[in-house]
């Protein structure tokens, strides 16, 4: 999936403070951000709109929130236990994943709180830590 998601021509910046890698684009536009502390690749929504269309079979990454709470989650709000309608069952409580709503649209890129059994058990508490919403101000930028 890496190889479709990072053609060759993306382009790499590193941190000026450490000279590690920092940052993916793709001409000009982030895809992913290195997290320093775990080494894990935290996606932008551009990333995360193109896994969804081209690589949704493949990836498992994916939350399905309940429709009536999509805005809230695309403008960067978190996603609940109580408004998860669906999870990919291979998604671990500290994952990068994709919250999408009932029609397949991404909402917001985050980190999952619990795993996919728990997201579906739980009827309180935050099931994905979002990071960046479709409608937010920090997807923008």
């Amino acid at each position: 999936m890496g190889e479709k998601l990072f053609p060759d021509n993306v382009q790499i910046e590193y941190s000026r403070a450490t000279g590690r890698i920092r940052y993916i684009n793709l001409n000009g536009e982030r895809l992913a951000t290195l997290r320093p502390t775990d080494g894990l690749l935290c996606l932008s929504i551009k990333a995360a709109q193109f896994i969804r269309q081209n690589l949704a079979a493949e990836a498992h990454c994916f939350v399905t929130v309940r429709q009536d709470v999509a805005k809230y989650i695309a403008e960067g709000g978190d996603v609940f236990a109580l408004h998860v309608v669906d999870v990919d069952l291979d998604i671990h409580a500290k994952e990068e994943v994709i919250a999408i709503d009932e029609k397949g649209e991404v909402l917001a890129v985050g980190r999952a709180m619990l795993s996919a059994d728990e997201m579906k058990a739980f009827k309180t508490g935050v099931a994905v830590k979002v990071r960046h919403g479709c409608r937010s101000r920090s997807a923008e930028e």
